[in-house]
């Protein structure tokens, strides 16, 4: 087993919490699908959302889906003008026997013009 990073984000429509949870969750439940993980598998995972966003903590929706022993923790991306709004990103470390080109980064909708180069 090897230690590796998995990216991923998620646009959300609007500022509320349901939505962010519902988002959110679908996002990390991507990640851990086309990875073939299973939350045992996580190490810890970084949640950054855009300023704008202030209904929750994008981390509680990970708790919604019974992640509940691995270590998260939530921060705010740059405040940098023109970038995408109403983002959460997701960096997730994990341990797999998956190669660092065999990871499936995950970005949903419209946030997959964020990383044209590694989303899938």
């Amino acid at each position: 087993m090897a230690v590796r990073a998995v990216r991923g984000a998620v646009q959300l429509e609007r500022d509320d919490a349901e939505h962010m949870k519902e988002q959110v969750g679908e996002l990390l439940t991507a990640i851990l699908e086309r990875n073939d993980l299973l939350p045992d598998d996580l190490i810890s995972v970084w949640f950054t959302a855009t300023p704008d966003l202030r209904s929750d903590f994008p981390a509680a929706a990970a708790r919604g889906l019974g992640i509940t022993d691995v270590p998260l923790i939530c921060a705010q991306e740059l405040d940098v003008t023109g970038a995408m709004e109403r983002v959460v990103r997701v960096l997730a470390h994990v341990e797999t026997g998956l190669s660092k080109a065999g990871i499936a980064h995950v970005y949903l909708g419209a946030a997959g013009a964020l990383r044209k180069d590694i989303a899938q």
